[in-house]
């Protein structure tokens, strides 16, 4: 799952990208609001933590422009400002949630973990293709009952085609959302190798992975 933090501060941003790949995130990083719009426009992301003073487009016109563009992607405030009065306007101009530095990782992690449980129109809190049932939220995979052990890649690559099934979802689209740098995935074998892991560990489901050559793959219920 991809996440992006639009933070100014070096040290910070550096911080949050370590800790949230740790945590199986795959992380952009930016440092002022314009860059923030150009990559939204450009991925999807699970959730975006957002800082609200930021050089060229401040925190709080990003968080506008996405609610007026009708951009329901959630939104996590990592802000100085901790009067009332900015918790109010950040959260009534269309933030979903609002953390106060400095503050504490693990409640950052909870946080949201809590804004991905959020249904919308557009995810469901679980996603099921045959007997194979993935919870994003708290990564657990089952099929038939049985829970299996995938690595975070392996995580990455089964939920692109769980979320795409039953189209062909391409390479360059997987290697988007599961890889920090995408390019050296497509130019490699790397997805295909993944993809072989993920077929071996899913040999007990009742799901198959087609590959289509030249183009990607696709997860079908078999």
């Amino acid at each position: 799952m991809r996440v992006l933090v639009a933070e100014d501060d070096e040290a910070l941003r550096s911080v949050l990208e370590r800790g949230l790949k740790r945590a199986g995130y795959v992380v952009d990083t930016v440092a002022d609001g314009s860059d923030a719009l150009e990559y939204l426009r450009t991925y999807d992301y699970e959730v975006v933590v957002l800082d609200w003073r930021m050089p060229v487009v401040s925190g709080i016109e990003v968080v506008r422009s996405l609610r007026r563009s009708g951009d329901g992607v959630p939104i996590l405030m990592l802000t100085a400002r901790d009067m009332p009065t900015d918790r109010v306007l950040g959260l009534d101009e269309g933030a979903d949630d609002y953390m106060v530095k400095p503050f504490d990782f693990p409640e950052l992690l909870a946080r949201l973990r809590a804004l991905q449980r959020r249904p919308s129109s557009a995810q469901l809190p679980r996603l099921c293709v045959g007997d194979l049932v993935y919870d994003p939220v708290t990564r657990i995979v089952r099929a038939g009952g049985t829970t299996l052990s995938l690595t975070h890649t392996e995580l990455g690559v089964l939920e692109v085609l769980l979320k795409r099934s039953p189209a062909v979802v391409t390479r360059q689209s997987i290697a988007i959302q599961v890889w920090q740098d995408e390019a050296d995935a497509v130019g490699s074998n790397t997805i295909d190798v993944h993809v072989a892991h993920l077929r071996s560990k899913l040999s007990g489901a009742h799901v198959r992975i087609d590959t289509h050559r030249g183009v990607g793959y696709r997860l079908l219920a078999s």
